[in-house]
């Protein structure tokens, strides 16, 4: 008896029929969780990127209007809605719903005013209805050699990505990336 259980198991370990299917059963999750991977976390990078261009696209809109004629800058609260107006375009141009962007849970990020030298608060009426801070007027650089700071204009938000990675932490898992841009007024 225990010869035959011997060559049993002996011929059984020489055999291969099936074993492609075992292979794949134990590897092809694996692939498909890895592929899923690369899937959303490629999103997640495509939405980064976009915010980013957006919050660029608000930045520069806010630095640029000016009154042809007069040349004095536009007040914060027109500098503040053009921006937001450029922003919610750029979102729209990539597909992304303009009414998602979420503020900081704090002020952020710690600018400072050039008038004053306080600590520069968002627009309020933006800050509420886009949940867009833009800071306007603000120092942006240290003070150069010329004695004066760089200033002008800061964009920040947080748009809101919920991943869908079943069997994972991070399945159903909403997390908020932060965008950022900063641009200087030229003065003319």
């Amino acid at each position: 008896m225990p010869n035959s259980i011997s060559k049993t198991a002996s011929r059984l370990s020489r055999e291969t029929r099936g074993q492609e299917i075992a292979e794949a059963a134990l590897v092809l999750p694996i692939v498909f969780m890895l592929m899923l991977g690369i899937f959303w976390f490629g999103q997640a990078f495509r939405i980064y990127g976009t915010i980013t261009h957006a919050a660029r696209e608000g930045a520069r809109a806010a630095v640029a209007p000016r009154c042809a004629t007069c040349g004095t800058p536009l007040t914060s609260p027109a500098v503040a809605q053009n921006a937001v107006n450029a922003l919610q375009n750029a979102l729209l141009a990539a597909k992304l719903d303009p009414a998602q962007p979420k503020k900081y849970p704090v002020a952020r990020p710690a600018l400072f005013s050039c008038t004053n030298g306080a600590a520069a608060p968002c627009d309020s009426t933006q800050l509420t209805q886009a949940g867009v801070c833009v800071q306007n007027n603000v120092q942006l650089s240290e003070i150069n050699s010329t004695g004066l700071a760089g200033c002008g204009v800061s964009v920040t938000f947080r748009y809101p990505y919920q991943f869908w990675l079943p069997f994972t932490s991070l399945n159903n898992q909403r997390i908020f990336v932060p965008a950022q841009a900063r641009m200087k007024m030229e003065s003319r």
